[in-house]
């Protein structure tokens, strides 16, 4: 997957496009996977890096949300659970089953959850990855064995599923490479082309790399942006109501020490009603979320220092060692797009994680809400509506069964760092076979060599250092004072690959500096 070869095609392209995604997240990147399969001739189109936003910052679950079906919401339940079977049986070496245990400190507690969670089991049907079950407290602190022992009367062990949303996104690209679909990333869409009849006939867009500008046609335009989907929409029409709230969700990295097995804890209700986790992931621990409301979107939001303290009071009273703003490795926040509730008054817990497919009067087809586990489902939903929209012929969707680029099933998501480039995984270690530079270490503890910064430049279309220490790798989100350390070693790497100068170097150096400043706490 190269970037000049996907400029080449965009240039060949004489008839109008089938379809052109906006945003480059996990619904545009589905929504290009769906249409890309049926045969449509697809192009998406992302500001900025695959997965920049929200799509990379998610708390690395795939799951039906028990806290939906606490609230009454069946049918998002039913479906994602749904999806969450689908992602797990398409995309093996990305989404894996991870155990969760609820501690119980009421007596009442074990039996109310208990009940709660078989129903969650008995929604699953035949795609249910595990069966819940009580613990008695022995059990629970087998399974945990950090967790805060004073008043524990026991626990509930269920099961969801555990991904790396980051890597999900670029695999996601390269399936619908795969089936002939075009992509670029650090493409602007500046403006919306209409016809005659005021009916959307293309985009205007921008390379931001050569700053050359383009006219390009297209049956149906798909705006995927998230947080960012109403600048798009006034576009098309300026005076529209907006229709996104965004949430803001921030987690925080730590050691393994503090959840040293391959359990996870999730506290059903906090404090202030919210539902809190404790993750392993890539040999470190994810604490999170939070759920606040934000005026307004930003590519890059910060933690708020209420946000941060509320995580870590929270896991202090589950973990029998209180952590504090030293134990933090990283921190890093994303903004949910959710679907503005008619009416005020409603917190952003309460507001409907539903998606939503809209389309205006000249033919702008808006996906809104939804979350990363139903990514499938909303793709598939967009698509039905552009075939009709962009009188497309009638193709049905084939992702339910569709494997995800990389497929393979014989990899061990909790013991191989290399898992997750799925079959790629065999081509990087023949690399370092042939080429013994490329098994050079740049980091142990995250870890990293050379062969992925190559591979990264070479095959996933990453243009900078954030690109590459950001998502190609997760380098950013599991330890930002080692990113920081690394970074000259990767652009120096990098340039050599894209063919850049030394001052590409020292510029890249400055702004991943930048970047990796939201991502350290300030103490």
């Amino acid at each position: 997957m190269k970037r000049e070869k996907m400029l080449k095609r965009l240039k060949k392209q004489t008839e109008p496009w089938d379809i052109v995604v906006i945003g480059g997240g996990a619904t545009g990147l589905g929504t290009a996977v769906d249409a890309a399969s049926r045969g449509y001739k697809t192009l998406l189109l992302e500001q900025h890096d695959f997965a920049k936003g929200t799509s990379s910052r998610s708390t690395k679950l795939v799951h039906g949300g028990v806290r939906y079906l606490q609230q009454g919401d069946i049918s998002l339940v039913l479906e994602a659970l749904k999806e969450r079977g689908l992602m797990i049986q398409n995309a093996p070496h990305l989404v894996k089953n991870q155990a969760f245990v609820i501690p119980n400190y009421e007596w009442w507690d074990g039996p109310f959850y208990q009940v709660g969670l078989k129903v969650y089991d008995l929604m699953s049907g035949k795609l249910g990855i595990g069966s819940s079950k009580k613990l008695t407290k022995d059990e629970t602190i087998e399974r945990i064995p950090t967790i805060d022992q004073k008043g524990l009367k026991g626990g509930v062990v269920y099961y969801d599923g555990q991904f790396d949303d980051a890597r999900m996104a670029l695999s996601l690209a390269r399936t619908a490479k795969h089936y002939n679909g075009t992509l670029l990333n650090y493409f602007e869409v500046t403006g919306i082309e209409k016809d005659a009849d005021d009916i959307i006939c293309g985009v205007k867009g921008k390379d931001l790399e050569s700053g050359k500008h383009y006219s390009i046609k297209a049956k149906t335009v798909i705006n995927a942006t998230g947080v960012f989907a109403d600048r798009v929409k006034k576009m098309d029409e300026p005076d529209v109501k907006e229709m996104i709230q965004p949430s803001q969700g921030i987690h925080l990295v730590v050691s393994k020490d503090f959840l040293p097995d391959k359990h996870a804890i999730m506290v059903p209700q906090t404090k202030d009603g919210r539902v809190m986790f404790a993750v392993p992931w890539h040999d470190k621990v994810v604490l999170g979320t939070t759920d606040t409301m934000i005026e307004k979107p930003k590519l890059e939001p910060e933690a708020q220092e209420a946000e941060i303290d509320f995580i870590l009071e929270t896991a202090g009273q589950y973990l029998v060692k209180q952590p504090t703003r030293d134990d933090i490795l990283s921190v890093f926040s994303g903004l949910r797009p959710l679907a503005k509730p008619e009416g005020d008054g409603k917190s952003t817990k309460e507001i409907s994680r539903h998606h939503k497919v809209m389309i205006s009067q000249s033919g702008l087809i808006t996906i809104i809400g939804g979350k990363w586990t139903t990514y499938r489902k909303m793709a598939e939903d967009t698509v039905d509506n552009a075939m009709l929209i962009g009188d497309l012929p009638e193709r049905k969707c084939i992702t339910k069964n569709l494997p995800v680029y990389g497929y393979d099933k014989n990899l061990d998501l909790t013991t191989d760092p290399l898992a997750v480039y799925g079959t790629d995984k065999y081509q990087l270690l023949d690399l370092e076979e042939d080429n013994p530079a490329m098994a050079e270490v740049i980091s142990e503890t995250l870890p990293l060599k050379r062969s992925q910064v190559y591979w990264a430049v070479k095959h996933e279309m990453a243009r900078t250092v954030e690109d590459m220490l950001g998502r190609r790798v997760r380098g950013l989100f599991l330890d930002a004072k080692e990113s920081l350390r690394i970074a000259p070693r990767v652009a120096e790497i990098m340039a050599e690959e894209l063919g850049r100068d030394s001052e590409w170097v020292e510029d890249q150096i400055e702004l991943f500096n930048e970047v990796a400043t939201n991502y350290r706490i300030r103490n």
